[in-house]
């Protein structure tokens, strides 16, 4: 398809991680973290789209630090932001460290600033692998890492980030963790996990496990996002290009599963306003918004309507998509348009895109 829909912006460097201005609802921003192999050129885009005019307007920061595999940033503070990434140490390995950032107030677009490290993590005795760092959904001075085999909750409220918990991952084979995310129900006390191919989810008032679902795909589970509007259901994707959706009450099977991309599935996420969307994106090079309208919370058939009132509902599967010319590992959408997203693949070009309207009025009317 069907590019004409997208805006284009192009970056001098590979790139891998993508982030919505989540706390900013006024503006469509997304933070884009550079990958170089010259780690003291990698850099911070910060991109804002004017859905008017199809415009954008963009800031960059360095991040000397080294090369940026992940990026989050916060839901209550839209000048902090957290990357994860790959630096070169004393002994010349390569070592996984995590760091918080924060965005000057005044842009001067003449000059590329260094962003402030506001708080620094030491995981140096954790390990050498920082898979992502989370903010708590709720509390400012709350975060969560995820390494090979612990989950860490940290303070943050100092400039040296200090350890409030820590969950160690045990199991025959030594598993490893390969991401998470918060619960944003349950009062914003689990954390969820992805364990190879399982989900494992905690409760951080005392590190236990709370509930899990087992091979949730057959091949790696590369990463989950919970629905805004169904505190029971959690969405997977994997390197078995599925992307599922579970209800975590009954754990047997997915209510939904679709296998519409060609290759590894790397981002799965809701759209935080209508639900029955879906964005996932692959190194297939498809960036794909799907329907999952039977398990949505727009699903009314269970409650007793005059049929004359009762809602199309969308069938379930793609919608629309988005070609790119390499691997996408990340798309977002934005929090202060539902019906706009992202996508980055890691030749460097980040697409904007917007839902069809077509496909917008059949959800809205």
């Amino acid at each position: 398809m069907e590019n004409e829909n997208s805006v284009i912006y192009g970056l001098e460097f590979q790139a891998r991680a993508l982030a919505p201005q989540n706390a900013e609802i006024e503006k469509i921003c997304f933070l884009i973290g550079t990958q170089s192999l010259k780690q003291a050129t990698n850099q911070i885009h910060l991109v804002e789209f004017n859905d008017e005019d199809s415009t954008l307007k963009t800031s960059v920061f360095n991040h000397p630090e080294g090369e940026i595999w992940k990026l989050n940033s916060s839901p209550l503070d839209e000048t902090k932001l957290v990357t994860c990434y790959n630096s070169v140490t004393n002994e010349n390995s390569c070592c996984m460290k995590t760091a918080l950032y924060k965005l000057p107030q005044t842009e001067n677009p003449d000059t590329v600033e260094s962003l402030p490290i506001v708080t620094s993590f030491d995981t140096s005795a954790l390990g050498n692998e920082v898979k992502t760092t989370e903010f708590h959904p709720v509390e400012a001075e709350k975060v969560a890492s995820v390494l090979e085999s612990q989950v860490v909750l940290w303070d943050v409220s100092g400039e040296k980030a200090r350890s409030i918990l820590k969950v160690q991952l045990n199991g025959k084979n030594n598993p490893k963790f390969t991401t998470g995310k918060w619960n944003p129900h349950q009062s914003c006390n689990q954390f969820t996990t992805a364990v190879e191919t399982h989900l494992k989810t905690y409760d951080v008032r005392s590190g236990e496990l709370a509930w899990g679902i087992d091979n949730v795909h057959s091949q790696l589970l590369r990463d989950l996002d919970f629905n805004m509007n169904k505190q029971y259901h959690v969405a997977t994707c994997g390197d078995d290009g599925f992307i599922k959706i579970w209800d975590f009450r009954q754990t047997g099977q997915p209510v939904y599963s679709r296998s519409d991309h060609s290759h590894w599935v790397w981002c799965i996420r809701f759209n935080p306003f209508h639900d029955q969307l879906l964005l996932s994106a692959s190194s297939d090079a498809r960036v794909l918004v799907s329907s999952a309208a039977s398990v949505s919370s727009e699903n009314n058939n269970d409650c007793m309507q005059d049929e004359t009132e009762a809602k199309q509902m969308i069938s379930d599967g793609p919608l629309q998509w988005c070609e790119h010319e390499d691997s996408v590992y990340c798309a977002e959408w934005s929090l202060a348009e539902p019906w706009v997203f992202a996508s980055l693949s890691y030749d460097g070009r980040l697409l904007i895109s917007r839902v069809k309207k077509s496909l917008k009025y059949q959800i809205m009317l």
